[in-house]
């Protein structure tokens, strides 16, 4: 019989210095966004700044889930059985994507109301990497569909079932991933307390659901609009 995950949600999916090793990438792209006040860019020759940040992060996300598809793999099990089943039916994806909508109704306003309390303002460095021509925003539009994939299933998939399997704790789960996603993103700088704050959120929603489905389509849909805002702003 196949295994999925739900069979195997008390045991790591990999080894520690698997963890590591996808974190690794991560850490590096937060710090060099941290420094570099945007995006992390690894100045591919030939483009300007804000494509080759969005290069480079495609990159590094796509090559984070790689490494995870690998250890998944090895397990005996498939990238689905992470993300917790597929949409059977059109009634089902729009059932995820109202409560991916639902979600930000929610989390967008208390976030922005959290950033306005700490006195945090990322304007200056998201100004830095929002796309300012067509291209760039086609560009930006499939970084946002990669953002939702890659980071629900990095953080609320793979790093919550390791650090579940480790502490023996949903919670803890929860609380240590949301910790590690405002880690990842340096470019909000002192704003990452908040980004926590949201990635707990999206833990939470993806345990109540049993599905990191409807936290991809909000995560997707949370980038593309401030992408397609700010390029028409």
């Amino acid at each position: 019989m196949a295994k999925t995950a739900a069979d195997t949600t008390r045991d790591p999916i990999a080894p520690w210095w698997h963890t590591v090793l996808v974190l690794a990438p991560i850490a590096l792209g937060s710090i060099a966004s941290w420094y570099q006040h945007g995006l992390a860019n690894a100045n591919l020759p030939g483009t300007n700044s804000r494509l080759s940040s969005y290069v480079t992060v495609l990159v590094q996300e796509w090559f984070v889930v790689l490494l995870i598809w690998l250890a998944l793999r090895r397990r005996g099990l498939s990238i689905g059985s992470l993300v917790s089943g597929r949409w059977q039916t059109v009634g089902a994806f729009f059932r995820d994507l109202g409560l991916g909508v639902g979600f930000l109704v929610i989390a967008v306003p208390l976030i922005g109301a959290l950033v306005h309390l700490i006195g945090g303002d990322a304007n200056s460095n998201v100004a830095n990497i929002t796309p300012k021509t067509v291209f760039e925003l086609v560009v930006w539009l499939g970084l946002a569909a990669t953002g939702g994939f890659c980071e629900e299933l990095i953080f609320r998939g793979y790093l919550t079932r390791q650090f579940n399997a480790w502490t023996g704790s949903c919670l803890f789960a929860i609380l240590l991933q949301g910790v590690v996603f405002g880690l990842a993103h340096g470019y909000y700088q002192k704003v990452m307390v908040v980004i926590v704050v949201q990635g707990w959120l999206l833990g939470l929603l993806a345990y109540w659901r049993k599905s990191l489905r409807p936290g991809m389509l909000a995560h997707g849909l949370q980038d593309a609009i401030g992408g397609v805002v700010a390029f028409f702003s």
